[in-house]
C-alpha cells in the first residue's frame, strides 16, 4: 500500500513503471518524471483504465474517494 512518504521518494526509471496501491489503483511513473494516478477496472467483462489525475496536483488522499 502506498503512503504519501513513499510516493514522494519515487524516482523515475528508464521505462514506465506502475506502483500499486489498492483495489486497482496505481501510480504510473514515466521516464521523464510524470506521475499519473490511474485505476484499472472491469466493465461488461472488458478491462478499462480511468485516469484520476497527476501527482502532486492530485494527492494520494484525494484519490481515495475513487477506491
Amino acid at each position: 500500500m502506498l503512503t504519501d512518504a513513499k510516493v514522494r521518494k519515487i524516482k523515475p526509471l528508464e521505462k514506465k513503471t506502475k506502483y500499486s496501491d489498492e483495489k486497482g489503483m496505481y501510480l504510473e511513473v514515466t521516464p521523464s518524471g510524470g506521475m499519473h494516478w490511474r485505476m484499472k477496472f472491469r466493465f461488461n467483462g472488458k478491462e478499462n483504465i480511468f485516469s484520476i489525475g497527476t501527482y502532486p496536483e492530485t494527492s494520494l488522499a484525494q484519490t481515495t474517494c475513487f477506491v
